[in-house]
This record gives C-alpha cells, sequence and structure tokens, in this order.
C-alpha cells in the first residue's frame, strides 16, 4: 500500500505561481513512475505531467509545457510540480499519482493508487 499525500495548492492570481508537493510512503519510491493529474468542475479527469522513476525523463500536457516543471527527490519520496504563468483555465484538483511497475505516462489506467487531491484556484 502506498500512501499519497499532496500540498501547496491555494489561491493565486493570474500569472503568478504555485509549486505542489506530493509525499509518497514506502521504501521503493525511487522504483515508482508518478504523474499529476488534474479535474477541473464538471469534466474529466486529464493528465498533466509525468516523471520516470530516476527522474531522467519527463512527460508533459501540450496545455502546460513551458509553464509547469515536474521533478522529484527519491532521497525525500516526493514529487513536485513547479507550475509557473497560471491561467484560469488551470483552476482544478491537483492529483498525485504512483505508477508501481515504474511505466507511468499519461494514462490514469497505469496509476496504482491516488493521493486526496489539492485544489489550485488561478483568479483572473
Amino acid at each position: 500500500q502506498v500512501q499519497l499525500v499532496e500540498s501547496g495548492g491555494g489561491l493565486v492570481q493570474a500569472g503568478g505561481s504555485l509549486r505542489l508537493s506530493c509525499a509518497a510512503s514506502g521504501r521503493t519510491f525511487r522504483t515508482y513512475a508518478m504523474g499529476w493529474f488534474r479535474q477541473a468542475p464538471g469534466k474529466e479527469r486529464e493528465f498533466v505531467a509525468a516523471i520516470s522513476p530516476s527522474g531522467g525523463r519527463t512527460y508533459y500536457a501540450d496545455s502546460v509545457k513551458g509553464r509547469f516543471t515536474i521533478s522529484r527527490d527519491n532521497a525525500k519520496n516526493t514529487v513536485y510540480l513547479q507550475m509557473n504563468s497560471l491561467k484560469p483555465e488551470d483552476t482544478a484538483v491537483y492529483y498525485c499519482a504512483a505508477d508501481v511497475h515504474g511505466l507511468g505516462g499519461t494514462a490514469r489506467e497505469r496509476y496504482d493508487y491516488w493521493g486526496q487531491g489539492t485544489p489550485v484556484t488561478v483568479s483572473s
């Protein structure tokens, strides 16, 4: 069982920045692929970013490419999402997810464990 706890969400003005964190339990975090997804009211949960177990490969949704950066610290069992140049359309609940098989990617179905989510609101 892997527990994921997100933090760092909040209210920010358009153009501002936030850094989300996701702390994971377990001794084998370094073998997990990690992802960030988001869900806006009335919409499906969508892929935002993913990172390979070593951190050597990253993937982004087109809508956030160039503005968001995913990173991880395997010594701290933590994955981050740095969000810059935020837009009102980035408003959503952001979820951290872990794929214990190390594959990750953009598909929700690949991920085995999910956090409870942290809300991000971007005002115009």
